[in-house]
């Protein structure tokens, strides 16, 4: 899914491309449509120079820079724990400059949170030199994300909802009895059933 959204933006960016185009038909990405697409992203994004400079970023992309580095000299600065795989990208270009070459790492960030760091070359017409493309995805949102869509995909009941919403946050079945109250048996039976209605769910859909 990352990478297919990382695709579009480049899509996006690739129709501005001026190499070919007469001099009276040169056309400039809007920067407020950039700034719109960037924002509806699921995930953080980050624009930066080679030099780590921060052309553009979304919301949430600035929410993990502030965990990583709650007191950054610079707004603009990048912590180090994405700039190093920013680093490795740029060093990788020596072995393979022609080579589409994606560079992934993850960090754990509090409460045994990972977050997902993917960079990738990327090109904007507003800067002279090739961009990084940093997305970063917190894993915890994003089961979180998937599990609300099974909510509503499954039906599940109330208690169902309040089980599987852990679940989904890796809760070992024991911590999610304790924090509900209920018994581990109790919590297994939810677990079977919401397995069921899945099941259900996705015969359902084959069906159809």
């Amino acid at each position: 899914m990352i990478l297919t959204q990382s695709h579009n933006l480049n899509s996006f960016i690739d129709s501005s491309d001026t190499s070919e185009r007469p001099k009276n038909q040169v056309r400039q990405p809007d920067q407020a449509l950039l700034e719109g697409i960037i924002e509806s992203f699921l995930d953080g994004i980050l624009i930066l120079t080679e030099q780590g400079d921060c052309i553009q970023s979304n919301k949430l992309a600035r929410q993990i820079c502030e965990q990583l580095t709650p007191s950054r000299s610079r707004l603009n600065s990048v912590p180090k724990e994405i700039w190093i795989v920013c680093q490795a990208l740029i060093e990788s270009r020596v072995l393979s400059p022609t080579e589409p070459i994606i560079i992934e790492s993850e960090i754990v960030l509090k409460k045994s949170n990972t977050l997902r760091i993917r960079v990738q070359w990327f090109n904007l017409n507003a800067v002279p030199q090739h961009c990084l493309l940093v997305i970063l995805e917190d894993r915890c949102q994003s089961s979180q994300k998937l599990a609300i869509a099974e909510v509503d995909r499954y039906r599940l009941s109330p208690r169902e909802v309040e089980v599987w919403l852990r679940r989904r946050a890796k809760y070992t079945y024991k911590q999610i009895a304790t924090e509900l109250y209920i018994s581990l048996n109790t919590v297994k039976k939810h677990i079977k059933n919401i397995h069921a209605k899945g099941l259900q769910n996705n015969k359902s859909s084959n069906y159809q």
